[in-house]
């Protein structure tokens, strides 16, 4: 300790020396002692510090002076209470000093300490005691208004302070207010301007009452119609104190708007920037107060964004382009003429255009009457003279096209793909757009040549967002825009920035485009791209190569012979890349894409390259050896091996089927996937080309990927084996005891299924085929069905997939060696027959015999029949479901000779009708409609029959059942489901319901136009009496909503009335059940709620615009004090609205809080059971979630409710282990556990 002391004694001593060099040298020592953690001062140093530190900050020598103040910012975390308040007087009482200079370092000085001040709650004491002291004396600092800079510096540290430090002056929150206001008055502009910074920092934190109070004074003075400056000054601080304190300023909207479009009439430019400036910050804050005002603003917009009274814009558009040059030279004369300095009207038409911008982001709703009004108007101002605002209008227009991207690409991918009706859906803005694109070009066409760069760079983002949202409609503009792009890559004045984005948009173009459309202009494009790959800025040579690599597939595209001759252009492109792609010391990036564009022009143009070939795939040999290019390399082989051309790679190839081997050895898992996926290329086209034996370090590695811990990589390693047994068999001689044993792992892993499944199937399939290995048909199929037959298979071991993948292969095994496929069906029949074997091995034979059966070679044999039916009526579970499975799949193998008998057994066989629904669904899923339609009408009529049953499953069975008939003649069937709502009972209903609910599928289907026009109809089963209705109406909702939100985006506004109705708890549907002593609860209603809260979960995901989010909020605010399912479900939707929508979160951030603070603080009853602990403890872990995503919002802790509860979090042991565990375990925010299984 003494040591420290003494130490810091012999400073303090130095800097009392008379010369400045000693002084400073001590200052700086004591500076990096204080900034060390492990530092203590005993009382009597920290107040000889800072004595001594104060005193420095009057020395004559200026640097001295600036070291201390750089001294107080570790001190203040350093010493305790009393001399940090020591420190404060000192620096307050100096900053009202006479002398400026002294003031100049006291506020510095008091701004630093500001900054230093500790927030957590252990420090809070002293941060609210020197607030207080320090804001005491600002208060009365601002009183004096003999000098105004000790004002302005008193204003600068006050707004400092509120935007750090506002929840710990809540006390002061209204003498501040009082105090400030009087200075919008003052009659210095610097003055006023400082004010309104305060009190923009003010604003966030007060209570609602002071900001009504701000409001109604800034309402007061302006309806007194003061001088212009005045106004000014108050709209001005309307605008700040919108944009600082958000959704409140929405209950003053209806005074202010007509105050604020009164003042644009006034003939003052500045006041009118002001004035638009307070409508942007309304727009963005308020979007839902705004809504009436919108048509206003907007209509003032427009009137304004062409103000400019000054200049004459004489419709030189409409002159040709020829007289241009002579034009350029008048308008630079003509623009001195005005270069008034006292033209503020830009000024106006920039911030009329910024506001324009933000209600073109912020209300995609109003797109298509943005097309009519807004959009003609920005086109109309492409020709602005004033650069900067020039830049703005561009920036507007990109954000409407970026809108409409949105929508498009959200509503567009539910009809995307469905090539059976040609006409896509188009959005309409999209159409509205195509037709401007003429206009937008013919606007452009004469920037892309302006001398000015900004202006430039404009129209390139601008083109390229067009490209964006309409791919191929520039196609016939493309010659218009070629001179502008030539023009920006080959002017000399250009700077590297502008070179990139126009090389960032011509890339974009080639590949938004089709080639023909470039062809006729190669000779044009090519030479500036050739000299920008040899830029020496390897960002300019980066974008140049992605150019240089797309003009390669221009050339020639993949499958295209004749018409374009590329000869004339090879050479000066390949000799620029290969000069690229030679270089080892240059950037990472300009390596990558050499290789990339070399290999492109290697796969498109390798027969123009002859004698160079060979030297070039040397080089990606090479490349291929480096760790830092591998990936690529092996991207680019995979390419160039694929390629229409053939090229001769038995150069390379033995030492490159080598190294890849060694390739999957690796750790990282893109690398693994790209040499698969190389290899299988290879494998593919080159077979001849490979001998056996140079297979063999590839094979090695293969056992190790075959594993179910990546099924991926599985999928991508089964297919290249595949490959191989195709195309060189020879290869696969020693697989049996290496890869093979790995595969019927995988077979037999629950994992299994989907198109890791299909490529093993493909894969035993050519392995038969080939007869290579030493593995026959008997030896695959015994090693496939072992498991199934030792006498110690428990059935717990064996998961139930493996069952039906291991059928899989079988029947694939059958189906490819026909001769063998008798004796299989004899065997397994007797295996089901036998009573001795065990169950496992029963049910695989069953659904062996239905797979085998499945693609019709059984035929309609009696005796399989009489097997199926007697498993059947067997008394074990598993074997009785196995067999309705294989009698399915048999029946949609040969239809014609099961059909009858299945829909037979289901009308006289009502104990099994379950089981035999569940065959008929299987036949009704994988038939195709062709062969169903001569079935339809009888196997309709049986299903009505049954459903209106009172078993739960069989009716949900039923329902599934006539959705999926329903696809086989949609017209006709639809209409049928909507009769039966009129006429059946309640479970009738129900049942139709559910049958919707599986016509609803998550790809485009000829059906869905139908299900739109009546879908509408079924979704009044909202308002059914019967309860059990409404839920599966949810339920089916729901679906619509996740699968298909086309569907119902148009009812949002007659559905969710209905919706939200069904989320409110009901006090006639709880009842009382009496258990022995106890009495319990029920609620008949929760499934119901747990329904539509599911319902409004999914909308805000696949519908978030129809939705009115303060409205929504207000239902899941109910729903956080529900039920503990309920409560899970509204902690999710909070987590994810504080994403989406964080504005509207923050303006009921008071009244959410309470429900979530109140289940992270509740406590578990002490003799509770177990499961009760383990609930609560999940529902506080939940709720910490939303918490963590709500304290994820910007600003967030500027609401005094949220700021306190996040501190009590920050305190409480309990609540700050599991807050952190959330953090920590699960990345920021969200992490898996919070997105919702919607299956």
């Amino acid at each position: 300790m003494s040591n420290v002391s003494y130490h810091i004694s012999n400073l303090l001593e130095k800097m009392t020396s008379t010369d400045k060099d000693f002084r400073f040298m001590a200052t700086n020592d004591l500076m990096l002692e204080l900034q060390k953690d492990s530092i203590k001062l005993d009382e009597d140093s920290e107040r000889k510090v800072v004595t001594m530190l104060l005193k420095l900050l009057e020395d004559k020598n200026g640097e001295v002076q600036n070291l201390a103040v750089k001294c107080l910012a570790p001190l203040v975390s350093k010493v305790k209470e009393p001399q940090v308040e020591t420190m404060v007087d000192t620096l307050c009482s100096n900053m009202m000093s006479d002398k400026e200079q002294l003031r100049d370092i006291s506020s510095m000085g008091l701004k630093t300490v500001i900054a230093e001040l500790p927030l957590t709650s252990s420090g809070l004491n002293l941060t609210a005691s020197v607030c207080k002291k320090i804001t005491s004396q600002l208060i009365g600092a601002m009183g004096k208004h003999e000098d105004v800079s000790v004002q302005l510096e008193a204003l600068d540290i006050l707004s400092d302070m509120l935007g750090r430090l506002s929840g710990a002056l809540v006390g002061f929150h209204s003498s501040l207010l009082s105090s400030l206001l009087p200075q919008l008055t003052s009659s210095r502009m610097a003055v006023r301007k400082r004010s309104i910074l305060a009190l923009g920092h003010l604003v966030p934190c007060c209570s609602p009452a002071l900001f009504s109070q701000l409001t109604e004074h800034l309402l007061t003075e302006l309806a007194k119609g003061p001088p212009t400056s005045m106004t000014r000054t108050y709209i001005q601080c309307l605008a700040t104190i919108s944009r600082q304190g958000g959704h409140r300023v929405g209950e003053h909207l209806e005074k202010l708007i007509p105050m604020v479009v009164k003042f644009t009439s006034v003939e003052d430019d500045e006041l009118r920037e002001y004035c638009f400036q307070a409508f942007e910050a309304f727009i963005r804050r308020c979007p839902k107060e705004m809504s009436p005002h919108v048509a206003t603003v907007t209509k003032l917009c427009l009137k304004f964004m062409t103000f400019d009274p000054n200049y004459n814009y004489d419709d030189d558009e409409e002159e040709q382009e020829d007289s241009m040059d002579i034009e350029d030279g008048l308008d630079e004369e003509s623009d001195d003429e005005y270069s008034d300095d006292d033209d503020m009207s830009w000024k106006v038409r920039r911030s009329s255009i910024k506001c324009l911008d933000a209600l073109i982001s912020t209300r995609r709703d109003l797109l298509l009457s943005f097309y009519s009004s807004v959009c003609p108007a920005l086109l109309a101002r492409f020709k602005e003279r004033e650069e900067n605002v020039r830049a703005d209008v561009f920036a507007a227009f990109s954000m409407l096209l970026r809108q409409t991207r949105v929508g498009s690409s959200h509503h567009g991918l539910v009809v995307a793909g469905s090539d059976s009706e040609p006409s896509k859906e188009e959005e309409p803005a999209v159409t509205m757009l195509k037709k401007q694109v003429p206009v937008i070009v013919k606007a452009l066409h004469r920037q892309l040549k302006e001398k000015s760069i900004k202006s430039r760079q404009g129209c390139f983002c601008l083109l390229t967002e067009l490209a964006h949202t309409v791919p191929g409609a520039l196609e016939q503009h493309i010659p218009a825009l070629i001179p502008g792009i030539v023009f920006s890559l080959t002017d000399k004045s250009t700077s590297s920035t502008m070179r990139i984005d126009a090389l960032t948009f011509f890339h974009v173009l080639l590949l938004s485009h089709p080639p023909q459309a470039f062809q006729p202009h190669m000779q044009v494009l090519l030479p500036p791209v050739v000299a920008c790959v040899e830029d020496s800025f390897y960002k300019i040579t980066s974008e140049a190569l992605l150019v240089a690599q797309q003009l390669v597939r221009v050339m020639r595209p993949q499958g295209q012979t004749g018409g374009f001759d590329p000869k004339p252009f090879v050479k000066e492109v390949f000799s620029v890349t290969l000069k690229r792609l030679k270089a080892t010391d240059i950037d990472q990036e300009v390596k990558e894409r050499a290789i990339t564009c070399m290999g492109h022009m290697v796969c498109h143009l390798g027969d123009h390259l002859r004698a160079e070939l060979q030297g070039v795939l040397a080089i990606f040999l090479e490349r291929l050896k480096n760790e830092i290019t591998r990936l690529t390399a092996v991207r680019t082989i995979t390419l160039i091996s694929a390629s229409s051309l053939k090229i001769d790679l038995s150069s390379i190839l033995p030492e490159a089927l080598t190294v890849l081997g060694s390739f999957l050895r690796k750790n990282q898992r893109a690398l693994k996937l790209g040499t698969l996926a190389c290899l299988n290329a290879l494998v593919t086209h080159h077979a001849a080309s490979i001998k056996p034996a140079a297979l063999d370090p590839v094979l090695s590695e293969l056992p190790a990927l075959v594993d179910e811990s990546d099924m991926h990589v599985s999928q991508v390693s089964v297919t290249l084996m595949t490959c191989m047994a195709k195309a060189c068999p020879s290869s696969l001689a020693k697989i049996s005891s290496s890869v093979l044993p790995g595969v019927f792992r995988l077979v037999h892993s629950p994992l299994l299924q989907g198109s890791v499944l299909a490529a093993i199937v493909d894969f035993l399939q050519a392995l038969v085929l080939s007869k290579t290995s030493n593995l026959g048909y008997s030896q695959l199929l015994k090693s496939l069905t072992d498991p199934f037959h030792s006498s110690q298979a428990d059935a717990a071991v064996i998961h139930r997939q493996s069952y039906h993948s291991v059928a899989r292969c079988v029947a694939a095994l059958s189906s490819a060696c026909p001769k063998e496929t008798p004796a299989t069906v004899a065997g397994l029949m007797k295996e089901v027959k036998s009573p001795g074997s065990p169950e496992s091995a029963r049910v695989l034979a069953l659904l062996c015999l239905g797979e085998v059966g499945r693609t019709g070679s059984l035929g309609g044999s009696k005796e399989v029949q009489g097997v199926i039916l007697e498993a059947i009526s067997s008394t074990n579970e598993e074997v009785k479901t196995a067999a309705s499975c294989a009698l399915g799949s048999m029946a949609v193998g040969s239809l014609n000779d099961y059909l009858p008998f299945l829909l037979k057994e289901i009308s006289s066989q009502p104990r099994r009708q379950y089981l035999l629904l569940h065959s008929l669904k299987e036949v009704i899923s994988a038939c195709p409609a062709s062969s169903l339609s001569p079935h339809v009408e009888s196997i309709w009529a049986l299903l009505f029959q049954n459903c209106e049953c009172q078993e739960e499953g069989t009716r949900n069975l039923v329902a599934e059942c006539l959705g999926k008939l329903t696809f086989v003649n949609a017209s006709q069937l639809l209409p049928r489901l909507k009769q039966q709502l009129k006429a059946g009972s309640p479970l009738a209903r129900s049942t139709v319901v559910t049958a919707i609910k599986f016509t609803i599928v998550d790809h485009p289907a000829p059906i869905d136009s139908l299900l739109k026009d009546c879908i509408g109809d079924f979704l009044k089963t909202l308002q059914d009496g019967d309860i059990n209705v409404r839920r599966v109406a949810l339920v089916m909702f729901n679906s619509a909503a996740h699968n298909k939100p086309s569907l119902i985006r148009g009812l949002l506004a007659t559905v969710l009335p209905h919706l939200y109705k069904e989320t409110q708890i009901r006090k006639d549907l709880i009842r009382e059940v009496e258990m022995g002593p106890f009495k319990h609860t029920v609620d008949d209603g929760l499934d119901v709620r747990k329904a539509a809260f599911e319902c409004m979960y999914t909308l805000l995901d696949s519908c978030l615009e129809g939705l009115d989010v303060l409205q929504f909020l207000d239902h899941v605010e109910e729903g956080l004090k529900d039920h503990y399912d309920i409560r899970m479900l509204t902690f999710l939707m909070l987590a994810r609205l504080a994403s989406l929508c964080p504005a509207a979160v923050l303006q009921r951030l008071d009244r959410l809080i309470e429900p979530l603070k109140a289940t992270c603080t509740t406590k578990v009853k002490a003799g509770s059971v177990k499961q009760e602990f383990e609930k609560q403890e999940e529902l506080r872990r939940s709720a910490m979630r939303a918490v963590a995503a709500l304290l994820a919002v910007p600003e967030v802790e500027r609401s005094p409710s949220m700021a306190d509860f996040a501190n009590q979090i920050r305190t409480n042991a309990d609540m700050a282990s599991i807050y952190q565990s959330i953090q920590g375990g699960e990345g920021e925010g969200l992490g898996p556990a919070e997105s919702m299984d919607m299956s």
